[in-house]
């Protein structure tokens, strides 16, 4: 990759994840996508199949949601018999989330399904890719902290 300038690094880091992401579905199946969720949908639903009991709020964080958004997204899954929403038995006004037994069938497949996926091509790559790969991760990592904290501050 021969990025020369901040601009061309921009437009290679969208090019490169959407690809990545891209592929990968391609790679390994289409779980939660060939339901017809969309993007911000299927991503709550692996997040709860990961964190069974996690709260609406938590998840709203953890995916970068106002909560209102959370919550509809929550409200439709929750109707579409995907997703079930209890009130936590300590706070009334917390809502716990996990799948139906078949959507957490789903997902812990899809899931399985893409870690294999990408463990095979890891294992692929040579001990230096590894190690570029890995320092990129703490780069990504880093961004999406700061991306956070200005999504916090710009809320304030």
């Amino acid at each position: 990759m021969d990025v020369k300038t901040r601009t061309d690094l921009t437009g290679e880091l969208f090019d490169v994840v959407g690809r990545f992401r891209r592929q990968l579905r391609r790679s390994t199946g289409r779980g939660f996508d060939a339901t017809g969720l969309t993007q911000s949908q299927a991503e709550l639903v692996r997040l709860v199949g990961r964190q069974p009991g996690i709260s609406v709020r938590e998840a709203a964080t953890e995916l970068g949601l106002v909560s209102n958004t959370a919550s509809t997204l929550v409200t439709k899954l929750a109707a579409d018999g995907l997703l079930i929403r209890a009130v936590d038995a300590d706070d009334r006004r917390v809502g716990r989330l996990r799948l139906t037994e078949s959507a957490q069938r789903i997902a812990d497949e899809s899931r399985a399904e893409r870690r294999a996926t990408l463990a095979a091509v890891l294992d692929e790559l040579d001990a230096g890719q590894v190690d570029d790969l890995a320092r990129g991760l703490q780069v990504l990592a880093e961004m999406t902290r700061k991306l956070q904290e200005g999504d916090q501050r710009d809320r304030s």
